[in-house]
């Protein structure tokens, strides 16, 4: 595991080492490159200021973390439109066949949210002696 020293709170860190390590699989040397990882890097960290250490929106809680990391990928993939591809990936992997919105995005996130259920009948409480006649002796006055 690479040792990792910093000078300071807001410095960077220097790697010390690091090892290569064989991964599985034949994938084409054609189109084997690491700057296509670094750009999805690049643009994850620039619209999402989660990245960003010293921002307000920093996540202490990993769950909030890939919450927002989900939803970048669903508004990257589905709503917005690539210069490039001239429409969404997912039109283009043909995941999709049209063009999201973000409220289709916070209605799917609303429809896998747990509904609650019926609640149950209510018991009728039986009240306490005292309290009874504390009752009674209000009324009696009232008359």
């Amino acid at each position: 595991m690479p040792r990792i020293r910093t000078k300071g709170r807001d410095s960077p860190a220097e790697c010390v080492c690091a090892r290569k390590e064989w991964v599985e699989g034949k994938p084409d040397p054609k189109h084997v490159s690491r700057s296509y990882v670094e750009r999805q890097n690049l643009t994850m960290r620039m619209h999402i200021r989660r990245f960003t250490r010293l921002t307000n929106a920093f996540s202490k809680k990993v769950e909030n973390h890939a919450y927002a990391v989900a939803l970048h990928m669903m508004y990257y993939n589905f709503v917005r439109i690539h210069s490039a591809l001239r429409m969404t990936p997912a039109m283009a992997a043909g995941v999709s066949d049209r063009l999201w919105e973000i409220g289709d995005i916070v209605k799917l996130v609303e429809d896998a949210e747990a509904k609650p259920g019926a609640r149950g009948p209510y018991k009728n409480k039986e009240l306490n002696p005292i309290s009874y006649r504390q009752l009674v002796d209000v009324a009696s006055l009232a008359d």
